[in-house]
């Protein structure tokens, strides 16, 4: 009698593992864009700290170190939420800083991946009244 595995026996597992893939590959893809928006969302309201804070000690929301739209140079969160995130065509943030004012406008835009990546970024910044698709105006 030889021992092993019949063809069936084989055939069985190939597809219960091809189940299991099916499954779990989207789960971990969904739940890297989750990651993702997090991230975005957390570095959106970073940066509005920032600015902030920039705009309380100098009365510029650029500090002392200038960077692209009046927005701190040493803040690395705002270089991150103004990022494009992989496979995206835009940003998800437009931020936006007027000194004589002291505003600062945070605008989401949603659909700027194909993953959906930045609509949740920006329900994760809605719900906190951080951003919106007509734009937030933050006061200092």
């Amino acid at each position: 009698m030889k021992k092993g595995f019949t063809m069936i026996e084989l055939i069985f597992v190939i597809v219960i593992l091809g189940i299991l893939a099916a499954v779990a590959i989207p789960r971990l893809a969904a739940t890297r864009n989750d990651a993702t928006a997090s991230t975005l969302a957390t570095s959106a309201a970073t940066c509005v700290n920032d600015a902030g804070g920039a705009y309380m000690m100098d009365g510029l929301f650029a500090g002392t170190g200038g960077a692209p739209n009046g927005l701190p140079a040493a803040s690395a969160a705002c270089a991150d939420a103004l990022a494009i995130p992989t496979g995206g065509a835009a940003a998800c943030y437009t931020i936006t800083a007027n000194d004589t004012a002291g505003t600062l406008t945070v605008t989401d835009v949603p659909g700027a991946t194909a993953q959906d990546v930045c609509t949740l970024a920006g329900l994760l910044t809605r719900q906190n009244g951080l951003s919106s698709a007509a734009g937030v105006i933050h006061q200092f």
